[in-house]
Formats: structure tokens, C-alpha cells, sequence
């Protein structure tokens, strides 16, 4: 199956892709985590995305879901929720050019009445041949807009 038309520009990314991240914060200690995020084209104009991530013992730290749509000539919108009580409409630019691809988006954020207050999110996604370099940032907890976590994957 061919993904629909819309798509043509973010197909390279379909696949697994699993690598290792670095994250930091002002209110939490440096960590590191492996990563992978998975883009499955389900026959509609949108590619389903799943992020997870585990630390270094192998234990869970993180997982995300949503979908990738390609609204228009550059345009990109992630759609997302998160189990730690947040959603992100995330909304963005495609750059596609003969061997990579840039994806980046700024998001306003939905917080349940649980959750960590986030007022907004940062994301770019780098796809060069067969790495994938990722970096968020975000405006949380009374911080303002700062760098969050760093990965560099490689499709598997």
C-alpha cells in the first residue's frame, strides 16, 4: 500500500528508529535514556507515531502517541497525548529536500487537572539518510521555554 499523496514528503520516516538520548532540566538531574520512535502509515492521509523511552537499567521512562498529517504544502501538525495527563497540538513546517528531511513544531498544551503544568512544547525532528535526530524543548512548571532532552537515532 502506497500512503496517501499528502504524505510524499515525511514517508522517509516511516519505520522503527532507536537511539540514545540526554535529557536535562532546571528542576531535575541530567539523565540519559535510549529512545525509539516508531511512524506507521495506516492507510489515511496521517502517519500513526508512538514514542517510547527507558533509562539505562532497562526500566520505563516515557511513551507517547499521535498522529503526523501533512495538511498542506510545508505545513505539519503532530497531534499528541501523553499519559503524565497532557495533550500537544503541535503545528509546524515540513522541509523535505533530496536527503533529509526537518520537521518543526511549536504546540500549545492541554493539562489534566493531575498533571505537571506545561503551557507549551518545541519539537524538531532531523532525518538525514538513516538517522533521526530529535530535540524538545518546553516551558513547564514555572520555567520558561528551555531545552529538555537530545536524541540521535538510527532506523532499525
Amino acid at each position: 500500500m502506497e500512503p496517501a499523496p499528502s504524505l510524499a514528503p515525511v514517508a522517509a520516516l516511516l519505520g522503527t528508529w532507536r537511539g540514545e538520548g540526554a535529557g536535562s532540566y532546571p528542576t531535575i538531574e541530567d539523565f540519559t535514556y535510549t529512545d525509539e520512535v516508531v511512524f506507521t502509515d495506516v492507510g489515511k492521509p496521517f502517519l500513526h507515531y508512538v514514542q517510547r523511552s527507558w533509562s539505562a537499567d532497562g526500566s520505563p521512562m516515557h511513551t507517547e502517541t499521535g498522529y503526523l498529517r501533512i495538511p498542506g504544502a510545508g505545513t505539519a501538525e503532530l497531534i499528541l497525548a501523553q499519559p503524565m495527563g497532557q495533550t500537544e497540538l503541535a503545528e509546524g513546517t515540513v522541509v523535505a529536500e533530496a536527503d533529509s528531511l526537518v520537521l518543526e513544531f511549536q504546540a500549545r498544551v492541554a493539562n489534566s487537572a493531575t498533571a505537571k503544568q506545561v503551557d507549551a512544547t518545541r519539537r524538531r525532528y532531523e532525518l538525514t539518510g538513516d538517522r533521526l535526530v530529535t530535540t524538545f524543548a518546553m516551558a513547564a512548571v514555572g520555567q520558561p521555554m528551555t531545552h529538555h532532552l537530545h536524541s540521535d537515532m538510527r532506523r532499525v
